[in-house]
């Protein structure tokens, strides 16, 4: 790694050196001027990191120097030395930009440990603006495309950016309520404190419990020393709880005295602790039927579905499809050091005639598996390996189906994902219950065998 650059701007040669010996030996490399052009030529074209200058140069003094050199780099400290110094002066100079005004002669470690403050000071916001670019470069756009369904969830978001109040994301497995959420949490008023994320689906009770409460010493065998919970780590920010509806019930109303009371309590510990979160919670699941079921607390349920947003399923945003393709094709093509790779327009009726059971999630493996295994810079049909539908009946080429074959197909479909739940088949289709009763009765469905 290269060392860090200081510039060292003195008139006398004796203090240049001084100041340069001590720092080369600090590991620094110092180059050194003896004038205001001197100075600026250096910071033009070899950009040190930092600089030393004198207050008073033969050509100027440190006054005017300061703006015109922040011009140039607006991050490099800068360190003004002078034999004359006044409270009045130093306040000059660091109006018009110096980090630190230092009296000659000029106590050698002192200077070094501002110095390594302010290079460090200077690293950090470097990570900082680098994060912000990388993230800038990573973030996904919730509302990439231009159909009704699209255009309708990202008006009702950004309705809801501003509330303190648990935001309730449905949708089906794929369709991008992660993105929705972190979205929301960076363009809110919580933007600048953490954001933290679990999926609830799959864990048992004890270690949901753990994970989002946290547990003190000795609370259980193996619990050697305290843990904080996610919660407890959100504070001030928001969490994401993705797959609610998954939570095991015991865990319920403990999640609902924090957000009731905004207070917790560790497993194992005898005292509440505050929290401030705003809670994201995200479900595949119809939650008012598991409220129905006695699978999901009413209580809970209504304090977090205050404000519901739903995302649409890509088979309701066909329109779409061909350029939120290319969308993901530009950044695979990117991760994996390819060029740019296209779709041709076979391709893209393919895509759109496709039915999507793993919506955004599975149009991106498919894309991804296109660009492993074709060296072609233009996708065609053929190029594009589809998973199995929501069933095990792989999918194929519609074109050749009557009208009512593509309808009791599709019923099919949804009433196979909906484990053979008419009410939530019929909302899923858009239609009335009894007008689906009335179609799995002319097609012949049988439902046990669904």
């Amino acid at each position: 790694m290269a060392k860090e650059k200081v510039l060292v701007a003195d008139d006398e040669a004796g203090a240049r050196f001084g100041i340069r010996d001590f720092l080369e030996l600090q590991g620094y490399e110092v180059d050194e001027a003896d004038s205001c052009r001197k100075t600026l030529e250096i910071f033009q074209t070899s950009r040190p990191d930092a600089a030393v200058i004198d207050y008073m140069l033969p050509d100027g003094n440190a006054l005017d120097l300061l703006p015109r050199l922040k011009e140039i780099d607006a991050t490099a400290p800068l360190i003004v030395l002078t034999a004359y110094g006044s409270i009045e002066l130093a306040v000059r100079a660091v109006k018009e930009g110096a980090e630190h005004f230092l009296t000659k002669p000029v106590e050698l470690q002192a200077l070094l440990v501002i110095l390594r403050r302010l290079l460090e000071d200077r690293r950090t916001r470097h990570r900082q603006l680098a994060g912000k670019s990388r993230q800038a470069r990573e973030d996904v756009d919730p509302f990439f495309g231009t159909s009704a369904a699209i255009r309708q969830l990202a008006e009702q978001a950004r309705r809801m950016i501003s509330t303190e109040s648990p935001i309730l994301l449905q949708g089906e497995t794929g369709t991008g309520k992660g993105v929705l959420a972190k979205w929301l949490h960076d363009h809110g008023p919580r933007a600048e404190e953490g954001f933290v994320d679990l999926n609830c689906a799959g864990l048992s009770q004890d270690l949901l419990e753990s994970e989002l409460f946290g547990y003190a010493k000795g609370a259980f065998t193996g619990a050697v020393t305290n843990k904080t919970g996610l919660l407890e780590v959100a504070h001030r920010g928001s969490v994401f709880l993705d797959e609610i509806g998954d939570m095991e019930p015991q865990v319920q109303p403990k999640l609902l005295k924090v957000l009731e009371e905004k207070r917790l309590r560790r497993l194992g510990d005898v005292h509440d602790r505050y929290v401030d979160i705003r809670l994201i919670a995200a479900t595949h699941h119809d939650l008012g039927l598991l409220v129905r079921e006695k699978k999901f607390r009413g209580d809970l349920y209504y304090r977090i579905s205050t404000i519901p947003l739903v995302v649409p399923p890509l088979r309701d945003r066909v329109e779409d499809i061909p350029r939120l393709a290319q969308h993901l094709l530009r950044r695979l093509t990117a991760d994996l050091g390819r060029g740019d790779v296209g779709l041709d327009a076979d391709a893209e009726q393919a895509l759109q005639a496709y039915p999507w059971p793993g919506n955004i999630r599975e149009l991106r493996n498919v894309l991804e598996r296109a660009l492993l295994l074709s060296d072609r810079q233009v996708l065609g049909r053929k190029d594009l390996r589809f998973d199995v539908t929501l069933g095990s009946e792989p999918w194929s080429d519609d074109a050749q189906l009557t009208l009512p074959d593509l309808e009791r197909r599709h019923i099919e479909r949804v009433l196979r994902a909906e484990h053979g739940r008419v009410e939530q088949a019929a909302r899923r289709l858009g239609i009335p219950r009894s007008s689906l009763y009335q179609k799995i009765k002319n097609y012949g469905i049988v439902l046990s065998k669904i």
